[in-house]
């Protein structure tokens, strides 16, 4: 049986450099949709010496009233951001219904259930609340490695957690992506933690930790990441670049996905493209020549290491209120292929996705790029993980067997590197 569905939900928000939330406004189920309107007492501090800051322009702007949504939208994107995916919304439906959500779809529950039940330490600046007076964070005391890693493994198998699993687990409910993870503090950094998976087929652990410290040797701008062993497994440590410590508590850094950027949602992100994206860019961001180049660089470093995942929530910008700045790059995690051909999730030029750098050549001159400066970066990158990638591997300890399933195959695909 499942739980009844909420009919509303207070969104508070980080203001940029607090440290403590302030009500925003109110989020109310409306015949399927989801409508949000800013709270009086927030529209109230524009012009205070705290003002308020829109959750997201244009889609949100700081106005009174209940707000349009979007063409095709059924509820804000900035406040979708924030929400569980597959894995958090997963998390949640065993805390909710035990064994049965083994085989339950993820949409059994509803979208404000999936608001108000995950974690309040979240991707980004919002939080979500019953109350628009009294702000109740939902948080999990710090827990050691192993106790996460057998949470997942209990939520991967459709296994009701014990309330101390459960409480190890919670944490990391509100995070995106669809792996088992699990969000953990450490001093004064905290981290999203990846676990290996029951179906992997090789270590996809390994090989994303080798993507993003070859990506950042290579000179893009990427969170760190480390590898630790617990349980006898392997767990990737990412280092969030949303929080800044400040004393012992921290503030949050406003962010929204590049699916909100273009004003799509899940059933829509086949539309998503690099080119419409770049023109975003142009017109909206800060340093908009440094930010083309950079992601330009991702685009074909995605290619090059065989990371096809690269859908439009894998890539976000920080929101201040007035403008938008590219965050660092993360989950760049080689996807398995069986044979050359590939497609990137996004499309690069046109209706054109394929995997090649011919294919990224056609694209350079929306990113303000000449062709020699493109052939100038690929060069770059492929030196780069020719140069670093046996060092790599060894600091990964990455046996031969993977070793050699991942080169030529997934990094430097001959169907890749094609100019």
């Amino acid at each position: 049986m499942t739980s009844k569905a909420e009919k509303e939900a207070f969104v508070w928000i980080w203001l940029p450099g607090e440290t403590d939330p302030v009500v925003a406004g109110r989020l109310k189920a409306d015949n399927g949709n989801i409508l949000f309107n800013y709270g009086k007492s927030y529209l109230d501090r524009i012009g205070d010496s705290k003002p308020a800051i829109s959750i997201y322009e244009p889609e949100l702007p700081l106005k009174p009233g209940v707000l349009s949504l979007p063409e095709g939208l059924t509820m804000p994107g900035c406040i979708r951001d924030a929400a569980p995916d597959a894995w958090g919304r997963r998390v949640i439906i065993n805390k909710k219904l035990g064994l049965k959500g083994a085989s339950n779809d993820t949409a059994e529950l509803d979208e404000l259930t999936y608001l108000l039940e995950s974690g309040s330490d979240r991707i980004g600046a919002l939080d979500f609340q019953c109350s628009p007076t009294e702000y109740v964070p939902r948080t999990a005391k710090n827990v050691s490695m192993e106790e996460l890693i057998e949470s997942a493994e209990r939520v991967e198998k459709g296994l009701p957690l014990t309330p101390e699993l459960d409480q190890a687990l919670f944490h990391g409910s509100s995070v995106g992506g669809a792996r088992p993870k699990a969000v953990i503090e450490d001093h004064s950094k905290k981290y999203v933690t990846k676990f290996s998976s029951s179906t992997d087929l090789y270590s996809v652990v390994k090989a994303e930790f080798i993507a993003m410290r070859l990506a950042q040797l290579a000179g893009l701008n990427v969170a760190p990441v480390q590898l630790a062993k617990a349980a006898n497994k392997d767990v990737l440590l990412i280092e969030r670049f949303d929080r800044v410590p400040k004393g012992d508590k921290w503030a949050r850094k406003a962010m929204v996905s590049a699916l909100t950027l273009l004003r799509l949602d899940e059933m829509m992100a086949r539309y998503a493209s690099y080119e419409t994206l770049s023109e975003i860019i142009r017109h909206r961001f800060t340093d908009p020549k440094y930010t083309l180049k950079e992601l330009f660089s991702r685009l074909v470093f995605n290619i090059l290491c065989g990371n096809t995942d690269d859908h439009a929530r894998n890539h976000a910008a920080f929101w201040d209120g007035k403008s938008l700045t590219l965050t660092p790059a993360y989950d760049i995690c080689p996807q398995g292929r069986t044979g050359n051909e590939a497609s990137q999730a996004m499309l690069i030029y046109g209706d054109n996705n394929l995997s090649q750098l011919k294919t990224c050549l056609e694209t350079a001159h929306n990113f303000l790029l000449s062709e020699e400066e493109a052939r100038e970066i690929f060069d770059k990158l492929i030196t780069a993980i020719e140069q670093h990638w046996n060092t790599v591997c060894e600091n990964a300890e990455l046996n031969e067997v993977d070793k050699k399933l991942l080169w030529r195959r997934q990094f430097l695909n001959p169907y890749s590197v094609e100019q």
